[in-house]
């Protein structure tokens, strides 16, 4: 690839999503139907001015270290204050982890026509909600508690093991697994050490940050040391076991944010912007490898499978996870609606896609074609509707956001950094 090449797919891919953030800003849609939007439109599908396949090998890396970030604020932010919440989000988490790999796998294959092995791997792919699309809903709809609590830790527990499920999965149809013993061994190792490195790495953080105070006016210094740990933490995980980088990096955010001599609110500030920037950059991007020859052959059945997910399995698997809880209708109605899926699932579905290309799998454009058919009708659907939902139910909070949550809250589902450099909008 000419460097001329690459610069203007970097550049049409960054202005592309930033006229979608302005375009959210102004008209209040949720900002990241407009990226994925923006991401058909310069790609595959339309004008074919990016190619992300162009960047060969690095564009894994590329995906990998901005999911990474983008993990890593979720963990920052995010809090548990109640049993009841922590217990309803370990529940909702367990159930699904069952009712949905179960459910997809039949409804990809019965309805969307995967066949078995690329069904089951699909189920795992879209098992979680995307926090890079709950959270800011959450904060433009300004969720009465304990609501946008537990949307945001499913999406934050859920994500990696979804990632880390569906790697093996497809390790095992390509023949590099051995048995399903060796997928769940694979999985607690990974998933076990991963989070053990990312606390590790997190607590490291956290002692060289609280030596750094941030009112001194070292918040450069304390951006390139947070930067420098979770990008470094992210490739070492990756070499020692593939796909343990995502729950090492919201480990190690928990693990940051939960430290009061950290001033994490300081630098959960910086972090939250070059997670916006980077979600600005990832969904054009991997959009735009999308075809319309993906897409056309799922027909009607790959739009009943997702329907069918979002209208039949996510409602049962909040049901019966909420079963004697203390939610209300209106609650329950809202959980069982919301559950947009995001960036992890699409970086994820196009690196998959590479691979069983590669191998010679059939199927796998139908693969990458389903899952963001499920990214498209989820974040249009769900999106669009959550806040009007959310306040015919009455779950929208009494009292308006700080001036620093509205600002955040005005660009939709993604808000444009440079939206919150606005005055008072810090």
């Amino acid at each position: 690839m000419t460097p001329e090449r690459l610069g203007l797919l970097w550049g049409v891919t960054v202005f592309s999503g930033a006229l979608a953030q302005a375009l959210a800003w102004l008209t209040g849609l949720p900002g990241v139907v407009l990226l994925l939007s923006s991401g058909l439109l310069i790609g595959r599908a339309g004008l074919g001015l990016v190619e992300p396949l162009d960047l060969g090998s690095g564009l894994g890396t590329i995906v990998g270290l901005l999911v990474s970030l983008v993990l890593f604020d979720g963990g920052l932010n995010l809090r548990l204050p109640a049993d009841g919440t922590r217990q309803a989000v370990l529940r909702i988490c367990a159930v699904r982890l069952v009712l949905a790999l179960l459910g997809g796998l039949v409804l990809a294959h019965g309805l969307a026509g995967l066949n078995w092995p690329l069904a089951a791997v699909f189920s795992a792919i879209v098992l979680a909600t995307g926090p890079t699309v709950v959270n800011p809903l959450v904060r433009q709809i300004r969720l009465a508690a304990p609501l946008g609590e537990v949307l945001e830790g499913e999406g934050l527990v859920l994500e990696p093991i979804g990632a880390v499920l569906a790697l093996l999965l497809l390790d095992l149809l390509l023949g590099t697994l051995q048995g399903w013993r060796e997928l769940a061994t694979g999985l607690l190792v990974r998933l076990g050490g991963g989070v053990l490195i990312g606390a590790l790495s997190g607590w490291l953080l956290a002692e060289l940050l609280r030596r750094i105070p941030a009112s001194a006016g070292n918040g450069a210094l304390r951006l390139q040391l947070t930067l420098g740990v979770l990008f470094l933490m992210f490739t070492g995980c990756e070499q020692l076991l593939p796909e343990s980088g995502l729950p090492a990096a919201v480990a190690a955010g928990v693990v940051v944010g939960r430290r009061p001599d950290t001033d994490a609110k300081e630098l959960d500030e910086l972090i939250r912007q070059l997670a916006q920037l980077a979600i600005t950059m990832l969904f054009p991007l991997l959009a735009a490898d999308v075809t319309f020859a993906q897409l056309s052959p799922l027909g009607w059945g790959g739009v009943a499978c997702v329907l069918a997910m979002m209208l039949l399995l996510r409602p049962l698997a909040i049901g019966l996870a909420t079963w004697g809880m203390d939610f209300s209708l209106p609650q329950l109605a809202l959980l069982s609606w919301l559950a947009p899926r995001g960036i992890v699932t699409a970086a994820v579905a196009s690196l998959f896609a590479i691979r069983l290309e590669q191998a010679g799998v059939v199927g796998a454009g139908r693969l990458q074609g389903l899952v963001f058919l499920t990214i498209l009708l989820t974040v249009g659907l769900q999106g669009l509707s959550a806040g009007p939902l959310a306040r015919w139910l009455g779950l929208v909070e009494a009292s308006p956001p700080a001036a620093g949550s509205a600002a955040a809250g005005e660009a939709g589902a993604v808000v444009a950094a440079a939206v919150q450099q606005q005055p008072g909008g810090q």
